[in-house]
């Protein structure tokens, strides 16, 4: 499968195009609108705004990220977890630009739909039938496409997404077309391709800095093309770029000339249309319209299938609650997480509903993906140091790439009042619902008490064999978190031995190791005692759901087709008829007891991470367990008992 995704072919070539280069093609719609919005069409800001239009294209999208940064892909797979799982062993901290950049990501996605497909609507003003339409006419039908869009997610996109290629390839075309047929217009637009007029633009034009906040909507894709490496594999995506590349510049430079042709000295308002359907020629107004839609669909689609595969990750990676995740087609990689998408249509129905223009949309959209990419440049460079790079490249990276990403954020903080504040309000509270999972891990890990499995052996053997005792099931199965298969939760023995003991004739602990690697799938079994207390532990790649009832079910079938294992039941009737023994799950549901003294602080994150947990999925669900073999036992969670209780007894008279 590996090998044929990333072999270069046309038909691969086609679906690249279709696949990850929705939000970055469909910036043309967009961009140069929002750059010359409200300002006068002079000769310095056209050639200014296009060069650093196609520099930033250059140097973000094409050196750091086609260039650069797919290098660093893992077993095939890419995006910000996939980095963040490759460098996460060399330093703790790591783990919150992670957060950061995947909260943000996640942000991104609930603006791109909207902005897209309003932009694409909005065309509809170049037509003399509709050139009066009401904004919230516009709004309504945007809102009528996302609800179609959010609604087909549950099927897959499977059949659909064969004709999302040959659509996108029909976009790119057309952008090249119309902007090489106004390219005569004025041959002086060439001069744009030279970086001087954008450092023109930056150092002497008025308030000219601030416009790189409008300038970065032309590389915000950048991050998504990362995260479907996957999907297409690196030689496609590379050779795809130059052709999607060549069209949008020759889109931004037909634009330009177009206007320095016809508005040159005057003011641009939103009253004479959007540049990239005004040189669209009038017979072509319609068809123009509906491919504009098509491709904005698709874009808001790569976003929304990518939203799924970023939370999917980081569940694996113990940084998002636990939700349901269902799998509607056969292709790889794609996953339907109904929370998510319903999240994802109230933002993104939201985000139309308070901005309803796509001008408004300008303001909120870069912001949070800008941090997204600092990000990523700060995790790709501690990937250059675990490859042993040359450090004065690694510094020479940083140098290059947190300058030129700074300046778009300072640039972009610009749009906070004016927006802005949505997409870091949106982003904040994803990243507050990663930080509190993350940290509420570690402070429940203090609590977790871990002893040596073989001083309690002889214990839960004598157990085993002791009659007296009601036998709880032929085979009991505990979840355990221990690393070291020398060890057990003291929780565990304390289940079997203290809490009402239980009594099985064989023991199983299965553990579930979550790896860097994305697909791996293996399995170990460790016999402690044969027949008697045996280990199963997976090894699962993160992007692999962990179905332990299959995959137990799997291991069992091999252990007896090996004769490693008796799992008749050892009841005298059923053994007699060779019946299979029960299997009985059980899982250990922690709740916060009260006897805790927490800091202020880690007593906040306490409480919203039980809160998150009632509206996660449950632990029997979350190991794809079946609850009709699942026990649930409840024990308090204490990590910071309360200390010198102070309790006077008095004598009574």
């Amino acid at each position: 499968m590996s090998k044929q995704i990333n072999k270069v072919s046309f038909a691969n070539l086609v679906i690249a195009l279709g696949i990850i280069y929705g939000d970055i093609g469909t910036s043309p719609l967009y961009v140069l609108n929002a750059i010359i919005h409200g300002r006068i069409i002079e000769e310095k800001l056209i050639l200014g705004a296009l060069s650093c239009i196609i520099w930033t294209l250059t140097l973000q999208t094409t050196v750091k990220y086609i260039w650069l940064t797919l290098k660093a892909d893992n077993k095939g797979e890419g995006g910000i977890f996939s980095l963040y799982a490759l460098v996460r062993r060399q330093k703790r901290w790591l783990v919150f630009p992670a957060m950061l950049g995947g909260a943000a990501l996640l942000a991104d996605g609930m603006i791109t739909p909207p902005i897209s497909v309003t932009s694409a609507i909005e065309g509809l003003r170049q037509m003399d039938a509709f050139r009066y339409i009401d904004q919230s006419t516009i709004v309504y039908l945007v809102i009528g496409i996302l609800v179609i869009l959010f609604f087909l997610q549950q099927f897959g996109t499977e059949s659909i997404g064969k004709l999302f290629g040959p659509i996108m390839f029909i976009w790119f075309s057309m952008l090249a077309v119309l902007g090489s047929n106004h390219l005569l217009d004025d041959l002086g637009i060439f001069r744009s391709l030279s970086p001087y007029y954008a450092i023109q633009l930056l150092t002497t034009y008025p308030k000219g800095f601030w416009i790189l906040g409008a300038v970065f909507l032309c590389t915000t894709g950048a991050e998504a093309l990362y995260s479907d490496l996957g999907h297409c594999g690196r030689g496609n995506i590379r050779i795809s770029w130059i052709y999607v590349k060549t069209c949008l510049v020759l889109n931004y430079l037909g634009q330009g000339a177009w206007l320095m042709a016809k508005y040159q000295g005057r003011v641009f308002d939103t009253n004479l249309g959007n540049p990239f359907y005004n040189i669209m020629p009038s017979w072509f107004v319609v068809p123009g319209i509906i491919i504009a839609t098509a491709a904005a669909i698709i874009a808001s689609q790569a976003l929304i299938t990518g939203s799924f595969t970023l939370i999917s990750e980081s569940m694996r990676l113990n940084l998002w609650p636990k939700l349901r995740i269902s799998y509607p087609t056969e292709e790889r990689g794609q996953s339907y997480i109904p929370a998510i998408n319903f999240l994802l249509f109230l933002g993104c129905t939201g985000v139309t509903l308070y901005f309803r223009s796509s001008s408004h949309m300008d303001a909120a959209y870069g912001l949070a993906i800008t941090l997204c990419m600092l990000a990523t440049s700060i995790l790709f460079a501690n990937y250059l140091i675990s490859r042993r790079t040359n450090r004065l490249l690694i510094y020479l990276y940083l140098t290059v790439y947190l300058s030129i990403e700074l300046s778009f954020l300072f640039a972009n903080l610009e749009k906070f009042p004016h927006g802005g504040f949505v997409a870091i309000i949106v982003g904040g509270g994803l990243f507050a619902v990663m930080f509190v999972w993350f940290r509420a891990r570690k402070i429940k890990n203090r609590y977790v008490e871990f002893v040596r499995m073989e001083h309690y052996i002889p214990q839960i053997q004598e157990l085993s064999n002791d009659r007296t005792v009601p036998k709880a099931a032929t085979h009991l199965v505990y979840m355990t978190s221990a690393n070291n298969p020398k060890e057990i939760e003291h929780k565990i023995i304390y289940s079997i031995l203290n809490k009402k003991p239980k009594r099985a004739d064989i023991y199983w602990f299965v553990h579930v190791d979550t790896l860097d690697e994305p697909y791996t799938a293996e399995y170990s079994v460790e016999h402690i005692i044969p027949n008697d207390i045996i280990r199963v532990e997976f090894r699962l790649g993160f992007r692999i759901e962990p179905k332990i009832n299959l995959m137990f079910r799997k291991v069992v079938e091999d252990l007896v087709n090996n004769r490693e294992v008796n799992i008749t039941s050892r009841y005298e009737s059923l053994e007699r008829n060779n019946v299979v023994g029960d299997f009985q799950f059980i899982v250990m549901e922690k709740y916060l007891s009260q006897d805790n003294e927490l800091p202020f602080f880690e007593r906040v994150v306490m409480k919203l991470y039980f809160w998150l947990k009632e509206l996660s999925l449950s632990e029997e669900r979350g190991f794809g367990l079946d609850p009709s073999n699942v026990t649930i036992e409840k024990f308090p969670l204490i990590v910071s008992p309360i200390p010198n209780f102070n309790l006077k007894r008095i004598s009574v008279e």
